[in-house]
């Protein structure tokens, strides 16, 4: 986590930074090694842990909450019913769960964020998030794109990191068990069937079978772009005109 950090410039000096908390591994893992590295880190920086209880039947946020308040950095959770708008625009529009959950949860980050005073907006999608992501794209989107390390919000408020990008998933699995974090079953994740994330999943999980370290190599790939011998027309006009800043690539 901490070379993905110093090689994106991902946390600066003055930051105060939104955690989001799901409740799974992922964001738990993120929280507990960002603040670890606060305390070692050459810049000082503010961690603000955010959950969103999303109004999920059968939701308890109780262990969460007691997590957090052992855990001792600021928290907020805020409690806001986005469950069963989600359920109805899926039914509505007869499109997945996935798309207006992220687009509901991300409002109500973003809002948060601003009220807080928050610079950044840190989420917890680690390596196998992105390569599966590449897949969809690449397979059912028609284009290549991935998840970066860091973005600029469209309207320019907040910059969203992904701090743990680099990391594969069975680590966090493994620190996840180790540390004994109270994980909050979602339902709403994966109730649907024929999604195309858990097909991507597995399809990758194949791979790795006949290949070798695929996940790592195919990672590498996402840093090693070659954008001279791809076929759209603006991304080599761009490269182009940038070309005399690189070294030259075969």
């Amino acid at each position: 986590m901490l070379q993905t950090v110093h090689e994106f410039g991902l946390i600066r000096d003055g930051d105060r930074i939104l955690v989001a908390v799901s409740g799974g591994k992922d964001s738990y893992t993120l929280l507990d090694l960002l603040h670890r590295a606060q305390r070692k880190a050459p810049v000082d920086f503010e961690l603000v842990a955010f959950h969103l209880d999303q109004g999920h039947p059968g939701y308890d946020g109780g262990p969460l909450r007691q997590w957090l308040e052992d855990f001792g950095v600021r928290f907020e959770i805020h409690r806001e019913d986005t469950y069963s708008t989600v359920v109805r625009h899926a039914a509505e529009q007869s499109i997945s769960y996935c798309s207006p959950c992220s687009r509901f949860r991300r409002g109500i980050l973003y809002t948060a964020a601003e009220r807080i005073g928050c610079t950044k907006v840190a989420l917890g999608h680690h390596r196998e998030d992105t390569l599966e992501t590449l897949l969809l794209n690449l397979l059912y989107g028609g284009k290549l794109q991935a998840m970066p390390a860091s973005y600029t919000t469209n309207d320019g408020r907040f910059e969203v990191i992904r701090p743990l990008i680099e990391c594969p998933e069975e680590l966090i699995r493994e620190q996840a068990d180790l540390a004994g974090y109270p994980i909050l079953p979602c339902n709403l994740c994966g109730s649907q069937g024929d999604l195309k994330r858990p097909q991507v999943k597995r399809l990758l999980q194949e791979i790795a079978t006949e290949v070798p370290d695929v996940q790592k190599v195919m990672l590498a790939a996402l840093k090693n772009v070659r954008a001279s011998h791809l076929l759209d027309g603006d991304v080599a006009e761009a490269w182009e005109r940038q070309a005399h800043r690189y070294s030259p690539r075969r």
